[in-house]
């Protein structure tokens, strides 16, 4: 299943961060705590030359708690600050202006020192769909940026004032051309990065019930009242093995059409929204190296 997507837009995006960034003070990056790798913009090393980082792992509602702390760990051993967030609710949001203070310490003690009141200025980066102007207008407390459950919303840069010191700079959502792992293609259209009318839903629901039925067996067993999960046979691929779960699961559900058999396709919409939603479970889908 080759999944790409590249609107024309992100290529403008790109050149629009390589022109901002030297106006930097930092970059935050906004990462899904349930695909923190998927979630992350290759590019985005180069682009930001180097800056001090803050990485968001948002959603850690919807993303396994242990896996979530094993990736916290993991990032601030590359040196980067770590904020664990839900920007929904709003948890963990209102330590932001603090992070990123604690982050730039030295630069703002320097400036204090010169006598100079600068205002901080942060770049906030994700891929489409991250919950990055949902965080935004937590962190602002108020409705600044556009919000959708929908990937490509926010189309243009614009500044947001968060105190009379610091500002952030929202910018577009941005993948990268081309995906050279399908599992982070697979990851990215689970989590709804990429749109789905350019997705075959009924192979991608496959993919995702044979992940899940591998992974986290008793969570969707418990999802779907199932008694038992139809084990996996040998030789048999992940999309045989996700379209026997999704029959079994959709069989449970009365999704039954003419003659009996079930509608799999209407059953893979409901996995996917359910689990886009959070309402099937806490889900990681890639841990760190080694771990």
């Amino acid at each position: 299943m080759n999944i790409q997507w590249y609107p024309g837009h992100m290529t403008k995006t790109r050149r629009m961060i390589a022109e901002q960034i030297k106006h930097m003070d930092a970059v935050c990056e906004i990462l899904d705590a349930r695909i923190p790798i998927s979630s992350r913009n290759p590019d985005v090393d180069e682009l930001t030359a180097g800056k001090p980082r803050l990485v968001v792992l948002n959603r850690v509602d919807q993303a396994d708690p242990d896996s979530t702390a094993k990736w916290a760990s993991y990032f601030k051993g590359k040196g980067y600050a770590v904020l664990e967030s839900d920007a929904k609710s709003g948890q963990g949001t209102a330590r932001f202006a603090a992070a990123v203070r604690e982050l730039l310490a030295d630069k703002i003690r320097a400036y204090e020192e010169k006598g100079q009141n600068r205002v901080i200025r942060v770049m906030i980066l994700g891929i489409p769909n991250v919950g990055k102007s949902t965080f935004i207008n937590r962190i602002a407390g108020r409705k600044t940026a556009k919000t959708e459950d929908r990937p490509g919303v926010t189309r243009a840069k614009q500044w947001v004032p968060i105190d009379k010191n610091l500002e952030l700079l929202d910018t577009p959502g941005i993948l990268w051309p081309k995906f050279e792992d399908q599992s982070v293609g697979l990851n990215l259209a689970y989590t709804g990065a990429v749109k789905d009318d350019i997705l075959d839903t009924e192979t991608l629901g496959c993919h995702l019930m044979a992940y899940l039925g591998q992974r986290y067996p008793q969570a969707l067993s418990a999802a779907y009242k199932l008694p038992d999960i139809p084990e996996r046979e040998d030789e048999e691929n992940d999309v045989a093995w996700g379209y026997r779960l999704l029959e079994t699961a959709g069989r449970k559900r009365g999704f039954l059409i003419s003659g009996g058999d079930v509608d799999t396709e209407r059953m893979a919409k409901i996995l996917l929204d359910e689990f886009r939603s959070g309402k099937l479970g806490r889900f990681t889908l890639e841990l760190p190296e080694g771990v």
